[in-house]
């Protein structure tokens, strides 16, 4: 069974559930008596994804795609301010 504790003491002693959790532990925190969170371990199993494989899963399930232009290149042409005092200009008209 898990330990439990309020959000006002897990909050003061955060370092020490931290610390039980990495040693195996289960922790849920509780609000007003209910339990409302969960500190677990991380399941270190499914943690050994690389980097080349995530962006293939990513683009595979089609939430990424490649990018289309060539690395080094701008995104968007940087502004160009010919008129000094463009800021200043702009603060007295809104006044």
């Amino acid at each position: 069974m898990p330990d439990e504790y309020s959000l006002y003491d897990a909050k003061a002693k955060l370092s020490a559930l931290v610390r039980q959790v990495r040693e195996g532990r289960t922790i849920v925190i509780t609000v007003h008596g209910e339990p409302a969170a969960e500190l677990r371990p991380i399941d270190r199993t499914t943690r050994k994804q690389t980097i080349a494989d995530r962006v293939a899963e990513l683009e595979g399930r089609g939430e990424l795609s490649p990018a289309t232009r060539t690395p080094g290149t701008p995104v968007a042409p940087a502004p160009v301010n010919r008129r000094r005092g463009a800021l200043k200009r702009f603060l007295e008209e809104r006044e």
